[in-house]
């Protein structure tokens, strides 16, 4: 990190710290993760005929306020949403303005535009097999299993592979005693859900500082990897990584990954706009929008504010965008 990047970070997190939430303004759930996808059909399918996911509906979001929402003028997006277990992925096709930037195809797992969703599987050999099926794009060369020396991660094992996009995706399977009691419960299904979605970060005590001191997010647990298996899951050589899981009293975790080694991940683009394919956002509902409006003003909005939506499709009536110190996108709602 240079230090130019290091002191801007650093004034974030005070500044954040001095408008911490109070109580009654705060994340109440983590709604859903979208990606903005080529086509919705084709990443539907996959995820459907590959991961076992559920198209459970459709819309189509257009007009000046969801242009204000997401901040990309004349957008018409078509959203299909997907669903495994009890979490939901939404796939957002923007039909206008078309030719939304692709994924880089040298992007790496800790440059700053990377995140995950982590889908758990009951078998991770059978899961895998079936990936081999359809000859999925490897970003690990095959399942790791995380040592026993590390007391927090031990027994987990794990697989980054990629979608017809391009986007990195992670199967994970838990050991007895770790993961969410549900993860164990018996049952024949072999995708069984979305324990988190993880993102790249380039300071944790700054992201620390607007997750869990403004949004009001928890701190679940922490740990700190490294070795082979780590650099193989990853596949990033020499790979260290402090990683911070977050979780609202409802819904799949935030996870943090802030990389100790290597140093040379790249931020994300100051560009990024929504249509464009590395984008993702984390659905947030919130219980005070009005309150947390004005604790959050000097982050970097991507709407003007929030939004009001009496006539969308959307399953919500109010709407922020927003990126987070290092860029990732949030949406922030209220019914």
């Amino acid at each position: 990190m240079t230090a130019i990047r290091r002191l801007r970070l650093a004034g974030l997190a005070l500044a954040l710290l001095l408008v911490a939430a109070p109580v009654g303004a705060q994340v109440e759930e983590v709604v859903s993760i979208a990606v903005t996808v080529r086509d919705a059909d084709r990443s539907a399918d996959f995820l459907a005929h590959v991961l076992d996911f559920v198209r459970i509906s459709e819309v189509e979001a257009t007009g000046p306020d969801h242009s204000r929402l997401v901040g990309v003028f004349g957008a018409r997006a078509r959203i299909v949403r997907m669903r495994l277990g009890t979490e939901t992925l939404d796939l957002v096709e923007y039909l206008s303005p078309s030719g939304g930037r692709p994924v880089p195809p040298d992007s790496r797992s800790h440059d700053g535009w990377f995140q995950h969703v982590a889908i758990v599987v009951s078998d991770m050999e059978a899961a895998y097999a079936r990936l081999r099926e359809h000859d999925v794009a490897h970003v690990s060369p095959g399942p790791q299993r995380l040592p026993d020396w590390n007391p927090d991660a031990g027994g987990i094992e794990a697989f980054y592979f990629r979608d017809p996009d391009g986007h990195v995706l992670e199967l994970i399977a838990f050991p007895e005693g770790k993961g969410d009691p549900r993860w164990h419960e018996p049952g024949d299904r072999l995708f069984l859900g979305i324990d988190h979605t993880a993102i790249a970060v380039d300071d944790t005590e700054a992201s620390l500082a607007f997750y869990r001191d403004v949004l009001g997010l928890e701190v679940a647990g922490a740990s700190e990897n490294w070795g082979p298996e780590q650099e193989r899951l990853n596949a990033v050589f020499g790979a260290r990584l402090r990683i911070t899981a977050l979780r609202a009293p409802e819904g799949p975790g935030i996870e943090l990954l802030e990389y100790l080694a290597p140093s040379d991940g790249r931020p994300m683009p100051r560009d990024t706009r929504a249509n464009d394919l590395w984008h993702w956002h984390t659905r947030l509902r919130v219980d005070a929008p009005d309150i947390l409006e004005d604790r959050l003003r000097g982050s970097a909005w991507v709407s003007p504010g929030f939004v009001d939506l009496p006539d969308s499709p959307l399953r919500f009536s109010r709407g922020l965008l927003l990126r987070d110190p290092d860029g990732h996108a949030l949406l922030l709602t209220a019914p």
